[in-house]
């Protein structure tokens, strides 16, 4: 069994992440990827997040049809920041005989030495790295390198190509803001959601 775990605030979940999942189940083998909302992610507790109950909904009405990908709200009582390291040990008690593949955009790679426990996360889980618009992609020796690793430590990377479609959910927030549409940059239902729960109205980013 090999695992995707997609981590991220999903706050609104969009088009572009459910690209990143599909693109990242075929190329990389994927038997099921796992959707995980962050509850309190470490590098955003500046700002307020629409609650996790939203959130996890909007990504249970974006991945239906698709059987090969769930939701996990594993982080979603889990007190303190939600770091994945942690997260990753917890789902490798869960299917110690999985093989856990950690999705990520070629973006979070420079900032992946910050995050705690990196050499930990790359003994948890291979990284499946999708590319990102004005991103370039790392080689192994840079990630050795800027992680501290050996060269006789273990590194799995699968990088996935797909369409640079540059969409964030920041945008997003600000599009509804501003009354702009956001038609066909979310699914219908996800759209539908945010209208009758009237999320994202209220801010002032754009």
């Amino acid at each position: 069994m090999r695992i995707g775990v997609f981590g991220g605030t999903f706050d609104p979940v969009h088009v572009g992440h459910l690209m990143v999942a599909e693109q990242c189940r075929e190329q990389a083998g994927l038997d099921r990827v796992l959707f995980i909302p962050a509850a309190r992610p470490p590098h955003k507790q500046d700002r307020v997040l629409t609650p996790f109950v939203h959130r996890a909904e909007m990504l249970a009405l974006a991945i239906a049809g698709q059987p090969a990908f769930q939701v996990d709200d594993l982080e979603k009582e889990r007190p303190g920041p939600s770091y994945t390291v942690d997260t990753l040990e917890e789902l490798h008690q869960r299917h110690p005989a999985a093989e856990l593949g950690l999705v990520i955009g070629s973006d979070c790679l420079p900032d992946l030495q910050f995050w705690r426990e990196p050499a930990r996360i790359i003994k948890l889980a291979g990284l499946v790295i999708a590319a990102r618009p004005g991103w370039s992609m790392w080689t192994p020796e840079q990630l050795r390198l800027t992680l501290g690793l050996s060269s006789a430590e273990i590194l799995h990377i699968q990088v996935v190509a797909m369409p640079l479609i540059d969409i964030s959910s920041r945008d997003l927030r600000g599009r509804v803001a501003q009354r702009r549409s956001i038609r066909y940059l979310v699914p219908r239902a996800v759209e539908c959601y945010i209208d009758t729960q009237r999320l994202y109205q209220d801010e002032a980013e754009s």
